[in-house]
């Protein structure tokens, strides 16, 4: 996957090109410091992913990914310090939005999203198309397993994502990220209100600011006293002490 880095900060560019020097299947091609440049090397380079800082001089990551005029467009990932863009960011059809500091499990985990996503669009056309009938044909098993969804308010109203669609959560400070095979959907509700909502249902909390579903679960990996769950699609979710009996006993460990 050829990558372009966006962000009008040497630092966070030498980091984000560090990172990825450690990504199998990722290549950087090149790295603006603006949005006007970020379009003429989009242009000229015709990257697969772009990874574009919001907050910019000028013109911003979010004009910046609204006036790409490429088709196929590349796959955009924002990074930002800000959670309060994501809505837009989400509008704007990314395929995932990163908080800084970046860390190296959610970018890798953001970049195989966005390869799926490609393969997706190059044999289905739209990924838009394709996410409403894989959503349809979930709701509707979905619908006789557990009634239960997420209504998750957008620009121009709300979409419903069926809890069973959900591979896992991550709390995002004032947020909860609800990850997805296709994307990731930004809901404002509490730790504890989400627990409540959440009981009785197939996501099992794991830490105090993570939910898993324990059949996405490929690997329980142990490193220096601490436990992660290593998910299909690569993320990496870490275990809280006082949840590791439980994760212990529903994955069947000895």
């Amino acid at each position: 996957m050829r990558v372009l880095l966006v962000d009008d900060e040497a630092l966070a560019l030498d980091r984000l090109a560090a990172l990825f020097a450690d990504i199998d299947g990722a290549e950087v091609v090149g790295q603006a410091t603006s949005g006007d440049q970020a379009l003429a090397l989009i242009a000229a380079l015709t990257p697969d992913l772009v990874i574009l800082d919001i907050q910019m001089p000028g013109r911003n990551g979010l004009r910046t990914a609204a006036e790409i005029d490429l088709d196929p467009r590349p796959e955009i990932v924002f990074v930002t310090a800000d959670e309060h863009h994501a809505p837009d960011a989400f509008d704007l059809d990314a395929a995932d939005y990163l908080l800084k500091p970046v860390r190296f499990d959610r970018l890798r985990h953001a970049v195989e999203r966005a390869r799926r996503r490609k393969a997706l669009r190059e044999r289905a056309g739209r990924v838009e198309l394709l996410e409403e009938q894989v959503l349809s044909l979930r709701s509707t098993a979905a619908e006789a397993r557990d009634e239960a969804s997420f209504w998750i308010p957008e620009r121009h109203g709300q979409r419903r994502v069926p809890l069973d669609s959900i591979n896992w959560i991550e709390a995002a400070r004032d947020y909860v990220l609800l990850h997805t095979d296709m994307r990731s959907h930004m809901l404002r509700i509490t730790m504890s209100a989400l627990e409540e909502k959440l009981a009785g249902s197939a996501l099992l909390r794991v830490h105090r600011s993570a939910f898993v579903r324990p059949d996405r679960v490929i690997e329980v990996r142990r490193e220096h006293r601490s436990t992660a769950l290593i998910l299909a699609d690569g993320s990496q979710v870490p275990v809280g002490p006082s949840y590791l009996a439980a994760i212990e006993a529903i994955l069947h460990l000895h």
